[in-house]
């Protein structure tokens, strides 16, 4: 008997989520055990895991046009189950998920293609490509999340690849602290998409956004919230987004991020990590539609990334930061369009500008031999453009240079007026706890005392 589509479409939805877990399982597991994989056979895993869940994506959405099918959800069933919460691990494919599902295999697959070649005989070879599927398992899974909760894991698992590979290089200090300084502004994104989740919980009893976003398909739902609990709900969820894709202020952690490996910087920081706000925010858009005040500031917010990371860019000296602020600039321009409801021209704006940032990193170290190549045959520097302080005027424009080459002092305002009170304030919390752990011991009640604290200036770890 030959099963009809609709039969077919959760089968090939199952293995589009299930093949870069087989990956990440194969990876990791023989690198638990002790197995040395040759470098052919990671490359022709990964190939192979790419393929299969690009192919069974693919389908989907061939199969999905001829039957005019809008949403399709795959249901693993509820792993938690009370009488006031349940936790289901359900994937949506429709038309957000399923375009940038395909991106993700398409894009990954050109990436492990070229760092197959970029980090032969590495040392660290198997750890990345374990760190690489890692990332491809929750670029999946966070596309195409139809709870909270699973998307929360998606959201972590390509947090924690993208800050170990940003310190990949670990016998170097540099790329340690720099991990260390994306982790945190991570945390902060974490912290707010899980207090989303709780506080949806509690206002509807549920983090299924198929239910949340009324019975229409994307992105003609319509939020079950009222325009105040709108805007608390999507409020926090524009923290989530803002941190992880470096809107102002935390636009600081991207050029950081370029301390790993170029394939690493290419997939993450160019192509698909950086949109995933943009992606949440795509996601949520009923909910930013109930919520006029909230859309405006999705607009502010979008349009003062652009504008920031533009002047930022401008004073880059190293092509990696100058394409990762453009990167962001254009990611800013997409945030603003989301907030003025245009949905579809944002994903098509997210989709095309994600291929063509990964073809420019991929692109950049052939790039700079070129031109040094291209200067020693012409035997002077190429010209360059006019920067825009020099188009305002060299007197009155000087302080837009120094405004980008601060990081317009996001930076600064974060680490004086975040950082360092929240540091003052625990430490303060430490000292009170050693002293009233000695008051009751009658002595000294821990090791630790022995030894001075060292509370290092925090710019040791930016």
């Amino acid at each position: 008997m030959i099963p009809t589509i609709q039969q077919t479409l959760p089968v090939l939805g199952g293995i589009v989520v299930l093949a870069p877990l087989l990956l990440l399982a194969g990876l990791g597991g023989a690198t638990l055990v002790g197995w040395q994989l040759s470098e052919r056979t990671i490359h022709r895993a990964a190939q192979a895991a790419i393929m299969s869940g690009l192919l069974a994506a693919v389908s989907v959405l061939v199969l999905m046009l001829v039957s005019n099918t809008y949403h399709v959800v795959v249901d693993f069933g509820h792993w938690v189950e009370t009488p006031k919460f349940h936790f289901a691990v359900k994937f949506a494919f429709d038309r957000l998920s399923v375009p940038l599902a395909i991106l993700s295999f398409l894009l990954s697959g050109t990436i492990g293609a070229f760092a197959s070649r970029y980090m032969h005989r590495e040392p660290g070879y198997n750890r990345f490509f374990s760190l690489y599927a890692l990332f491809v398992a929750g670029m999946v899974i966070t596309s195409l999340a139809d709870t909270i909760e699973t998307l929360f894991t998606g959201w972590e698992l390509v947090g924690l690849s993208s800050a170990l590979l940003v310190a990949f290089f670990q016998e170097r200090p540099a790329p340690s602290r720099n991990a260390l300084w994306v982790w945190v502004i991570y945390r902060v994104s974490d912290a707010a998409l899980l207090l989303a989740a709780v506080v949806l919980h509690h206002l509807t009893g549920e983090g299924d956004f198929d239910q949340l976003m009324g019975d229409q398909p994307w992105p003609f739902g319509h939020a079950s919230l009222t325009p105040h609990q709108a805007f608390l709900v999507g409020g926090l969820l524009l923290l989530a987004a803002a941190g992880k894709s470096g809107l102002a202020p935390f636009s600081g952690w991207l050029p950081r991020a370029m301390e790993g490996p170029t394939p690493s910087s290419a997939i993450f920081y160019g192509a698909l990590s950086v949109h995933l706000g943009a992606f949440l925010l795509l996601r949520i858009s009923p909910i930013l539609d109930a919520s006029p005040s909230l859309s405006a500031m999705v607009v502010v917010m979008g349009l003062t990334t652009a504008i920031v990371a533009y002047l930022t860019g401008s004073v880059q000296t190293d092509i990696k930061s100058a394409l990762s602020y453009a990167s962001l600039t254009q990611v800013g321009l997409i945030v603003a369009e989301i907030g003025f409801g245009l949905r579809y021209l944002a994903l098509i704006h997210l989709l095309g500008h994600a291929c063509s940032r990964t073809l420019q990193f991929v692109r950049a170290p052939s790039l700079l031999a070129d031109y040094h190549r291209l200067e020693n045959a012409l035997g002077t520097h190429l010209p360059r453009s006019a920067a825009p302080w020099e188009r305002v005027s060299a007197g009155r424009g000087a302080w837009l240079y120094r405004l980008g080459l601060e990081r317009t002092y996001f930076d600064a305002l974060l680490v004086d007026y975040v950082a360092l009170p929240f540091a003052r304030f625990f430490r303060a919390c430490d000292g009170l706890e050693r002293r009233w752990t000695d008051f009751l011991s009658r002595g000294e009640s821990r090791e630790s005392d022995q030894v001075a604290p060292h509370f290092g200036h925090i710019e040791e770890y930016s």
